[in-house]
């Protein structure tokens, strides 16, 4: 073997080892991606699985805190009782014609509000007339006026409550100043909502219209 010929046989076995040093940290590169591609598609599997059955989750959850003893949302007699959630709201467990949703209680909110999805499960039907503006964090949106027929809080039970619904309120509803005035009294006791119903007296009507 001639000079030129080592020459030769040290660059191409120079070349073999590049060229297996590159296959081997693409190897690795693209183990690595289909590893995080997997775990990216099992998080977004499983938060569509969550939005898909949030209200069968909400239930389940409330059914577990129940019997566990961490129920938030309590009833004394007339009186209910709702601890503050860990972000900081009081979600209500709320009955719309039947239909069961967690409601944010918003004393900011002049009327409760829910979204069509809720409004098409309650069978609120829209009314007719010109819609109403509400005020959100996104701007003005106009919204439909509707009347729910009944609405449940545990003891507490309403009939016939305004309420505003669109689809730029997405998937919150929420039980506004219409719903609370109408109580008796309500107030925050520590880290505790306290709703109190109206005490009926004799020629006193018990439930007015809003």
């Amino acid at each position: 073997m001639n000079g030129s010929d080592g020459v030769n046989l040290v660059w191409l076995i120079g070349c073999l080892v590049l060229v297996v040093s590159a296959l081997s940290v693409r190897r690795m590169s693209l183990n690595m991606l289909v590893r995080a591609t997997l775990g990216w598609a099992a998080i977004i599997l499983v938060v569509l699985f969550a939005v898909a059955h949030r209200y069968e989750l909400a239930a389940a959850w409330s059914s577990l805190s129940n019997r566990l003893g961490l129920e938030e949302q309590q009833a004394e007699g007339s009186t209910v009782r709702i601890r503050m959630s860990a972000d900081g709201h009081y979600w209500a467990r709320v009955k719309l014609n039947g239909v069961e949703r967690n409601m944010l209680v918003d004393s900011g909110a002049t009327v409760t509000a829910v979204s069509q999805d809720t409004a098409k499960s309650a069978g609120i039907q829209p009314a007719d007339g010109l819609p109403a503006i509400i005020a959100t964090a996104n701007g003005n949106v106009a919204a439909q006026r509707g009347r729910i027929a009944d609405l449940t809080l545990g003891p507490l039970k309403m009939h016939d409550v305004g309420v505003v619904m669109s689809a730029s309120f997405g998937d919150t509803d929420v039980l506004g100043m219409n719903f609370l005035s109408r109580l008796h009294s309500w107030r925050v006791e520590g880290n505790v909502l306290v709703l109190e119903p109206v005490r009926p007296t004799a020629g006193t009507e018990t439930s007015q219209r809003n």
